[in-house]
């Protein structure tokens, strides 16, 4: 297996920086906050990596490159999504880019309580696979138009009025918790990750990941919250300590014990490893084994 470690220095150094306009900056610094030098130092190269990889596959195969951004809760999945579609929107225009969430294939709340999952909310057996396959086996078959669940974190559920619709595009982000199992967990089933031409997975040690998580819920419970129609209106009435213990309970009985029993160990399975510190400030990447790579 080829694999290659970068330190941020020399991660820096594949590419010149790319000139990005001060809106731009805006809307790609997301709940992470990201700086105009990480964007640059960080993520820049690895659209091109992404680009170089997918242009390779595309000449060679000519259907859709699908990238798959994986990791624990509140690390910065839907962040790096959006970062990269931009930059590679803007440096590739020709390039048709767009993102899915996994979230969109969960399965409705009114499932999981009847099912008894609710506690389980983004473990595998929470997802509607079959249909999260189905999704990406025709992406890969050029099927036109496809229809996608759109899941709101308002309502903490699937949207049953709105979709989204997925048209052929050269590239596809996919991002979500469990991205990456294999064959090793179940040799009769059909995994995602068989369908994934370039996986990425963001890194950090749970203390970090833990108090990313409860600033998250502090956020939207000064925002997202105060909507009538959001599932946890009624948390806008309790003071800080007690908002921050309820997210410390729902750290500790679901995002826990998801991130150690599904989603950590598949994080060798990724193709690129990026390490995050405090901040969501990007310090190593790691590449290995990927097809094309030169």
């Amino acid at each position: 297996m080829t694999e290659l470690l970068f330190d941020r220095k020399d991660w820096v150094n594949l590419c010149d920086s790319i000139p990005l306009s001060c809106d731009e900056v805006k809307k790609l610094k997301g709940a992470d906050n990201l700086s105009i030098a990480e964007i640059n130092d960080i993520y820049l190269p690895l659209s091109r990596l992404i680009i170089s990889l997918a242009e390779s596959n595309i000449r060679s195969q000519k259907i859709p490159y699908i990238v798959s951004i994986s990791g624990s809760v509140a690390v910065g999945k839907s962040t790096t999504a959006k970062v990269l579609q931009t930059l590679l929107s803007k440096y590739h225009k020709n390039k048709k880019v767009e993102i899915v969430t996994t979230d969109g294939f969960l399965y409705p709340n009114a499932v999981l309580i009847k099912n008894g999952l609710m506690e389980k909310k983004g473990f595998p057996q929470s997802y509607d696979m079959q249909s999260l396959i189905k999704f990406v086996s025709d992406i890969k078959s050029g099927v036109r138009n496809l229809i996608v669940p759109v899941y709101s974190h308002i309502i903490y559920d699937i949207e049953p009025d709105k979709s989204k619709i997925i048209d052929q595009p050269d590239i596809l982000i996919i991002e979500g918790l469990n991205l990456l199992q294999n064959k090793s967990d179940d040799p009769d089933q059909i995994f995602i990750s068989e369908f994934i031409d370039c996986s990425i997975y963001l890194d950090a040690v749970e203390e970090l990941l833990k108090d990313w998580f409860i600033c998250r819920f502090l956020k939207l419970r000064q925002e997202a919250f105060l909507q009538p129609n959001s599932y946890f209106h009624s948390y806008i009435n309790i003071d800080e300590q007690k908002a921050i213990k309820i997210a410390d309970n729902v750290w500790n009985k679901i995002n826990k014990l998801n991130l150690e029993e599904n989603i950590l160990p598949t994080k060798d399975l990724a193709n690129i490893i990026l390490n995050k510190k405090k901040c969501h400030v990007i310090n190593q990447i790691t590449i290995r084994n990927i097809k094309y790579l030169v």
